[in-house]
């Protein structure tokens, strides 16, 4: 009789177990993307734009949750037209976290320093696991 119980408990927790894994994957497909923003820059003064606003805006993209990936003075064209001067890729959570950063007050003032010395264009894509 022994034998019959441990079998029996062992198949109820088995169940269990196979219950929250599949709750835990359904749960995972439900999340929200991780997206890539990638700015492609104009910069008109360099001097400025490097000792005004870069520091402050890459300080308020970490404060804000995103990373910045990748900023390039150089990028090289591989194919079309040729990139803008600076180029620099972000990764965030989500297009909500994004959008908080985008909609806050703090970006908006340092945004006005960089727009004296550049002129931007960015654009979000999402992120796809690794397959």
């Amino acid at each position: 009789m022994q034998s019959r119980t441990k079998v029996a408990l062992a198949i109820v927790a088995a169940f269990g177990l196979g219950g929250a894994i599949v709750e835990g994957l359904h749960a995972q497909g439900k999340a929200k993307p991780q997206i890539y923003v990638v700015a492609e820059i104009n910069v008109k003064n360099a001097d400025g734009y490097m000792k005004e606003y870069a520091p402050k805006a890459q300080a308020l993209i970490k404060k804000s949750g995103g990373k910045l990936l990748a900023a390039s003075s150089s990028p090289s064209k591989i194919e079309g037209a040729a990139p803008p001067p600076r180029v620099a890729i972000q990764l965030w959570d989500s297009m909500d976290q994004y959008k908080a950063y985008r909609s806050s007050a703090e970006l908006k003032e340092i945004r006005k320093i960089g727009d004296k010395y550049a002129e931007f264009r960015a654009y979000a894509v999402e992120a796809r696991p690794p397959q």
